[in-house]
């Protein structure tokens, strides 16, 4: 069982540190959190951006300059993102990782063909939170990329979560989807999907986890919860992956965990050819950190 996010590290001893081209560098928070996982033996970094922002930022912060390659680039910000993309293609980097670029240019530079960082799964975001009123981390998913996903998006999703679980160790990763209450009301297509999603997995069309739902969140995270309701099974209460039903009920819950629940983060964009750090402005260095931890973490 990971019950910290530190213990991601533990997956990275003994093997080749893994590369990260990081579009449009020249910012601070980034290159704070680059340092220290260089200081970690974590990543070998490849810098594009404005080379002699990036070097001042460098001498700011103590990043030696000796551990880094710096790709020069003193246009626009969505031109380094495409470089950073096609670093990946050229297989000179094993993660993609957000600076000072909008995601939306960001973005445009993965799915652009010539990059060739595409693949025919779905996009979505997938964090994973060390809360202190949880047991083991917790993965939340999506809350930034996909709006209001139908049945067959939702799949693509639930599908790209049970991906980075079993990346990170989690072998059979036990599925929340969720809705405001427990059973399916037709008015409400949140319970309609959920429960659609459970027996897809039944029939074996969803595999590599165990899926239940609809599951109000209390009912997925507390067993005592689950218990007073006589909700049963393998989820209740014990949920790897909460699937939220739409990018607003995930959003809000991922900012509670993180701004009032006390709650450590760390998350990437699946679905690309390799995992994609793609933090807020308002995620502090250590959330950065972390993301650059479990991308790192994924075999």
């Amino acid at each position: 069982m990971i019950n910290q996010l530190s213990q991601l590290k533990d997956r990275l001893k003994g093997k080749p540190l893994r590369r990260i081209a990081v579009a449009a560098a020249e910012d601070l928070q980034v290159l704070t959190a680059i340092k220290q996982a260089v200081d970690d033996n974590i990543v070998l970094p490849l810098l594009v951006g404005n080379k002699d922002k990036i070097e001042a930022l460098a001498a700011e912060i103590n990043l030696p300059t000796d551990r880094v390659e710096i790709v020069d680039n003193q246009g626009e910000a969505a031109l380094s993102a495409q470089m950073a993309a096609r670093l990946i293609k050229e297989g000179r980097a094993d993660v993609l990782m957000k600076g000072s670029v909008s995601t939306a240019d960001l973005l445009r530079a993965v799915l652009n063909k010539e990059n060739g960082l595409r693949t025919e799964s779905l996009l979505s975001h997938v964090a994973f939170f060390e809360s202190p009123y949880y047991h083991k981390l917790i993965c939340v998913t999506d809350v930034a990329m996909n709006i209001a996903p139908d049945l067959d998006a939702k799949v693509d999703i639930l599908n790209n979560a049970v991906e980075a679980c079993h990346r990170i160790g989690i072998a059979k990763p036990k599925v929340a989807a969720i809705a405001a209450v427990e059973v399916v009301n037709e008015k409400m297509q949140a319970t309609v999907d959920a429960a659609a999603l459970k027996e897809m997995n039944e029939r074996g069309e969803i595999v590599g986890c165990v899926v239940d739902g609809p599951l109000a969140i209390d009912l997925a995270v507390n067993k005592e919860a689950a218990r007073i309701k006589n909700i049963k099974g393998d989820v209740a209460g014990d949920a790897d992956i909460i699937l939220a039903p739409a990018i607003d009920a995930g959003n809000m819950f991922y900012k509670a965990l993180n701004f009032l629940g006390g709650a450590k983060s760390a998350a990437v964009i699946m679905g690309a050819k390799v995992p994609i750090v793609l933090t807020s402005r308002s995620d502090d260095e250590e959330t950065k950190y972390f993301s650059i931890v479990l991308a790192a973490a994924m075999e």
